[in-house]
């Protein structure tokens, strides 16, 4: 047995080459199942493919899902390249080799799903609803990141709509394209300060270079540490699109995607926990503020954490890496943040 570890831990670098070339959240969520049972857990599912052990009221979690599905790792000495082995397959790999004891200290160990994309924080928002704990860890990022404070999140799809028509017959029609071009100029000008961020990350439509646009459509992500702020970005926002609508004469659809709250329920004895838990492996906490599954404990009021356990970069992308070894000291940092937690 290595040194990082005791008879109650697996090893994290061995269940991470297990767990990042799995794509799926049905199969990621099996092999979880199957891991919390040799460890002789019992694993709870629900009907949106969370898993989970224990009935501690210390609620740790890490999220199966994924942005990119994963491929076989290219494994170099250091490195390990894949998308999803860091995000967050290494935050699963080192929560479930601390499962077993995590769970014998009173805790309960949980593997979400809905964290990333449009997920809308459904998986963790149902542990918190079902579970009710009373304190929540996400174990997710890179280190040495702490996020203790919860972004809030507003997501959106605009839809303009006109006639359509020919280019050349139809010409002068209403057409949603300058309507669309009007609106993002207006958005993107808006006053706002730097701990807010408005982003356009799709665009649509159109069927023919000769035909005038019978819709045009993007979807919005808005965010900002703080809810009243978001708040107005979000009126800003609808406004100025009701006004594009109204001046080119066309009909406009919003649909909300989703929403994440904003504030911070992180307790002192959290903060003061993670800060010793990482420098015991030699590293100096990086407090930030991030959208994470604690957003679902934020919500509800309950203290809120989320601590990272590997070192890597490239999230979101094919090329993304950690460096295997940075497992064992994520590990070790968790072990010792629980158990401080547990004992305040």
């Amino acid at each position: 047995m290595s040194d990082f570890t005791t008879d109650t831990a697996l090893d994290p670098v061995r269940l991470l080459g297990e767990i990042a070339e799995i794509g799926g959240d049905a199969a990621r969520g099996a092999w979880v199942a199957r891991n919390l049972q040799a460890q002789g857990l019992e694993p709870h599912t629900d009907e949106l493919g969370n898993v989970w052990a224990g009935h501690g009221s210390t609620l740790l979690v890490a999220h199966i899902d994924t942005v990119l599905t994963p491929t076989p790792l290219r494994r170099e000495t250091n490195r390990w390249y894949g998308p999803a082995v860091g995000d967050n397959s290494s935050g699963v790999a080192v929560l479930m080799a601390l499962a077993a004891e995590l769970v014998s200290l009173g805790c309960t160990v949980a593997f979400s799903v809905g964290e990333e994309g449009l997920g809308n924080l459904r998986g963790a928002r149902q542990l918190v609803r079902h579970l009710q704990p009373q304190q929540m860890v996400a174990v997710d990022g890179y280190l040495p990141g702490v996020v203790s404070r919860s972004a809030g999140s507003h997501r959106m799809r605009a839809r303009l709509i006109g006639p359509g028509g020919h280019a050349w017959g139809d010409r002068g029609a209403p057409s949603p394209v300058p309507a669309l071009g009007h609106a993002l100029t207006q958005m993107y000008a808006l006053e706002r300060s730097s701990n807010t961020s408005l982003n356009v990350g799709r665009l649509w439509g159109g069927e023919a270079i000769n035909a005038i646009p019978q819709e045009v459509g993007f979807e919005l992500d808005l965010r900002a540490t703080d809810a009243s702020e978001l708040g107005r970005m979000v009126v800003q926002v609808r406004e100025i699109l009701m006004e594009a609508a109204r001046r080119f004469s066309l009909r406009m659809e919003i649909d909300v995607l989703g929403e994440r709250p904003a504030g911070m329920t992180a307790t002192q004895a959290m903060l003061e926990a993670a800060h010793r838990a990482l420098l015991e492996i030699g590293l100096e906490a990086q407090f930030t503020t991030g959208s994470t599954d604690a957003s679902a404990g934020v919500e509800v009021g309950i203290p809120a954490i989320t601590l990272s356990v590997y070192q890597g970069g490239g999230a979101h992308t094919p090329e993304e890496w950690v460096e295997p070894d940075s497992l064992r000291l994520g590990l070790r940092a968790l072990r010792s943040f629980v158990r401080q937690l547990l004992q305040t």
